[in-house]
């Protein structure tokens, strides 16, 4: 069995915990914990200290796709939703509709929010980029006031960190 290891990485909208193996990372997830848990020491695998460094790329506004290798565990209807969710690129949105249409079904608008739901790689698979077919903020596991900011800060209105 592979090891799995875990690096916090603290966010300005709050601490994130990546969690993965040599081969890749499995989850990318805000945690209501307070404080770091998990350092970024140098014994950590590559795909994580890659993710860490991404991130840090990512809250600085200096990057837009994360490239290091992840691996994704779902179901093959979940895996379809993800992978249509990273059509959706950096600054703009989409809704579940969309998202259900663009995989060829188009009435699993539900099982496309519910598939949303449970991504385990969030920013990565950019399911805060989802928002009502009316233009509202619907649900995301991190707080609907981490997806504003996610997406206020992809359409540049939040000042990077320094």
């Amino acid at each position: 069995m592979n090891e799995r290891f875990i690096i916090d990485y603290q966010s300005p909208i709050g601490l994130i915990e990546i969690t993965g193996t040599k081969a890749g990372v499995y989850s990318v997830l805000f945690t209501e914990r307070d404080s770091l848990q998990y350092p970024l020491t140098e014994d950590k695998p590559k795909p994580l200290t890659d993710c860490y460094e991404q991130l840090d790329q990512y809250f600085n506004g200096e990057l837009e796709t994360f490239s290091f290798p992840y691996i994704i565990e779902g179901t093959n209807f979940q895996k379809n939703v993800w992978t249509a969710l990273m059509d959706i690129s950096y600054g703009n949105t989409g809704s579940y509709k969309e998202i259900a249409v663009s995989i060829g079904n188009e009435k699993a608008i539900r099982a496309v929010g519910s598939a949303n739901g449970r991504n385990k790689l969030c920013i990565v698979i950019p399911c805060h980029r989802i928002i009502g077919s009316n233009g509202s903020l619907t649900g995301y596991a991190g707080g609907l006031w981490r997806k504003e900011w996610l997406l206020d800060h992809e359409n540049k209105k939040h000042v990077p960190k320094q």
